[in-house]
């Protein structure tokens, strides 16, 4: 099984990028979020060329934030500064719609979108609906340097739902799923095998990657710690915003507590941000990056190892062991500045897995 990273943070997330590489991690997903985190295809060029093995994904793109041609450009290019390391990881967009109010994008949108880019990818005229106008798009120069069609761009689609998991088996593109517990990691895996034999593929043929984040903890080191809380605190709090916004947008898969006397405070903390029409500007800041002062108190540290992969290295190994014979062939985990020897740690874990 293989370790990857996922950078969600500022201008300097290359430098994650570099020393992931020294240590033999596979991929460097970067955050696509813009009212959030850094521009992910800003930062790719910068580690494209800062790096020579590890590969380069988006994790996970959003559609609505660029057209399609773009996009398509955007890997063109990065592809030809890193040959045969890009990758294209897509979603509907939690973090990044959320935080300005809007639901996930449509799975038909995200369907013609993939088609269209990955169409330009592999040097074909396509059909793209633009200003309410349908017209054939090409490269017009794809040979003359500038741009890289010639090694693949891998599509991953981040599938939580059954729509999206018919949509990564139709596409026959790899999947990402996010990690909350061992038996949804299961279940998961289960729904997407039968989506995939439904759609008449064989059997293992697309790869499997899996998102998580937290602290491996050292001998008398506890999940309310200070590191513990720096890389584990913000995917834990990640829960309680998608149960508030669950009911209208969705929810994300993190699992759900019940309206625990937790919950119902966090609810009344929620209602009263303002403007009360955005309330979304306050729920989301932070989101995934780092814990608010305001909703430290309920990111616990029971919480905390209930939602991430934060526990002690043997439980850990015994834990990604079991991720693999489920049959995920990728953990990717989120890192959070603040820890010069975080990656070292989980390299640590993966070595005797």
């Amino acid at each position: 099984m293989d370790i990857s990273v996922i950078i969600a943070q500022g201008s300097d997330g290359w430098e994650v990028a570099v020393r992931a590489e020294q240590l033999g991690y596979k991929t460097a997903w970067f955050e696509d979020s813009q009212m959030v985190a850094a521009d992910p295809i800003a930062m790719m060029a910068v580690a494209a060329m800062k790096t020579s093995r590890i590969n380069l994904a988006t994790g996970v793109l959003i559609p609505s934030n660029r057209i399609a041609p773009q996009t398509a450009n955007s890997f063109a290019t990065l592809n030809s500064l890193a040959p045969g390391r890009v990758m294209m990881g897509i979603g509907t967009g939690f973090s990044g719609r959320r935080a300005m109010g809007h639901g996930p994008v449509k799975v038909d949108d995200i369907r013609s979108y993939i088609e269209t880019v990955t169409g330009l990818l592999c040097g074909e005229t396509v059909e793209w609906d633009f200003e309410n106008k349908r017209r054939k798009i090409a490269f017009l120069h794809p040979d003359d340097g500038v741009i890289n069609l010639a090694d693949k761009v891998p599509t991953y689609i981040a599938a939580q739902g059954p729509r999206m998991r018919r949509l990564v088996a139709e596409l026959e593109t790899d999947w990402i799923n996010i990690h909350s517990t061992i038996a949804a990691a299961q279940t998961d895996m289960d729904d997407m095998e039968t989506a995939w034999k439904k759609a008449g593929n064989g059997a293992g043929t697309f790869k499997r990657a899996i998102i998580t984040a937290g602290c491996p903890l050292l001998d008398g080191e506890t999940a309310d710690s200070p590191k513990a809380r720096r890389q584990g605190g913000p995917l834990a709090a990640v829960s309680y915003h998608n149960i508030l916004e669950a009911a209208q947008y969705g929810s994300l898969g993190t699992g759900s507590f019940g309206e625990t006397e937790a919950m119902s405070k966090y609810r009344r903390l929620y209602e009263s941000y303002q403007p009360a029409d955005a309330r979304y500007l306050s729920l989301h800041r932070g989101h995934a990056l780092f814990v608010r002062e305001d909703e430290a108190e309920f990111v616990t540290p029971e919480l905390i190892r209930k939602t991430t992969m934060t526990a002690p290295v043997d439980e850990l190994r015994e834990r990604i062991q079991e991720l693999e014979r489920i049959g995920y062939d990728e953990l990717a985990v989120i890192i959070h500045p603040g820890d010069d020897d975080i990656l070292e740690r989980w390299t640590d874990v993966m070595e005797k897995v």
